[in-house]
């Protein structure tokens, strides 16, 4: 009988070998790359005497069709009560309702960390020369700044009125055809991310973390963000964390918090990806580096993603890519993305034995020219395969 995942009072989780988790089979090549990436999770499992119970929700275009509803109530309380899932890509409805259903979830749900681990795999192709130099592990605030969504029209009455009252309440003049935007950051926001930053390196043995930050100029928000995270390493982590300038940069056997602005720290991830490990940063600025990171390590198809609140526990593991629709049903794209975004799932509930022979099966398939046409058009002597037959060939390995 398969059991739903549950948290301990020390805000553990409790999983069984038989857990129910629910998952979102995804727009587009969501049809694809679900099954090819199920197939690998389940083998993983079973090897070790697991079996996972998915139980399917729906959200997006799927949704839409069968429901008349792209996100149902009923998917978030699955997800709410289920704690953790996995989900493929989701189209986005034009013309109203959610900016981004998956913001939308991130928000209901108050998942408050992107995580998005960045790493080469042996054969992948790449566009610099060393890719190996790139293992890094960013965090990013998922709840506050630009993506807030608190922002006005050009030209409409809310605008003005927006316009007005900033020039009556602090002397700010802006053009009367701009659209305007608020960008919250918040110390408790700031804080949980950072927190949980610095928790990922000390559990995982990691050197440092970066604080991400463009408070050079947004000295309010994005340099408060940088103040807050250095005040809490001392208050919080200061038997095993210190800040760069508490230590002169020697931080003997504790992990090592530091700060980048951010328009530097984009050039260094390229030129210097060796001094960078664990990043903390805001919404926006993980945005950019998580996907200028994926580039340099194979690109955002094979690139995974994690949405967690550490505090409640609940966490939805995903394909970072769109739904690129035109491949749909062609069994043509590469299921990486949400293959590794498993195998984070799995390292999440503390399967880490099936998570590595994931990615050393993978490894393995990628090196020996295996692999579907995105990696096969940039590769020597490669074969290319469907996306169930790249699935297919991992098993095999596992």
């Amino acid at each position: 009988m398969a059991d739903k995942i549950t948290q301990n009072a020390d805000g553990s989780l409790n999983v069984t070998d038989t857990p129910i988790i629910p998952f979102i089979e995804g727009d587009g090549t969501g049809i694809d790359i679900w099954p090819a990436a199920r197939s690998v999770l389940d083998a993983a499992a079973a090897k070790y005497g697991r079996t996972v119970e998915w139980k399917e929700v729906l959200a997006g275009q799927k949704a839409f069709d069968n429901t008349g509803d792209w996100l149902p109530n009923e998917t978030v309380e699955v997800f709410r009560d289920y704690l953790i899932g996995i989900k493929g890509p989701l189209t986005t409805p034009i013309g109203g309702g959610f900016r981004s259903l998956n913001v939308a979830l991130r928000q209901i749900l108050d998942l408050y960390v992107c995580l998005r681990p960045v790493r080469w795999f042996q054969g992948v192709p790449s566009p610099v020369k060393h890719p190996e130099a790139v293992d890094m592990v960013i965090f990013r605030e998922n709840t506050e700044d630009i993506y807030a969504g608190l922002e006005v029209e050009a030209g409409t009455p809310e605008a003005a009125r927006m316009r007005e009252l900033l020039a009556d309440a602090f002397g700010w003049e802006i053009r009367a055809d701009a659209g305007i935007g608020i960008k919250p950051i918040s110390e408790m926001g700031s804080k949980r991310l950072i927190r949980a930053a610095i928790q990922y390196a000390i559990d995982r043995n990691r050197p440092s973390v970066t604080l991400v930050h463009k408070g050079n100029i947004m000295k309010f928000t994005e340099g408060a963000f940088r103040n807050w995270g250095y005040e809490l390493t001392r208050e919080e982590f200061d038997a095993v964390a210190v800040g760069w300038d508490d230590c002169d940069g020697k931080p003997g056997d504790r992990v090592l918090v530091k700060d980048a602005i951010a328009d530097i720290a984009l050039q260094q991830v390229l030129t210097r990806p060796d001094e960078f490990d664990v990043i903390a940063t805001m919404n926006l600025n993980g945005d950019y580096l998580s996907d200028a990171l994926a580039a340099q390590v194979g690109g955002i198809g094979i690139a995974p993603g994690g949405n967690i609140n550490y505090v409640t526990g609940h966490g939805i593991f995903e394909a970072t890519h769109g739904t690129a629709p035109k491949y749909a049903g062609q069994d043509k794209v590469n299921p990486g993305s949400v293959l590794l975004s498993g195998v984070m799932m799995y390292e999440h509930l503390g399967w880490t034995d099936a998570a590595n022979d994931i990615v050393t099966a993978m490894e393995a398939t990628i090196s020996e020219g295996i692999v579907t046409y995105d990696f096969a058009r940039l590769m020597d002597n490669a074969t290319e395969v469907k996306c169930s037959e790249f699935a297919s060939a991992i098993v095999d390995r596992i």
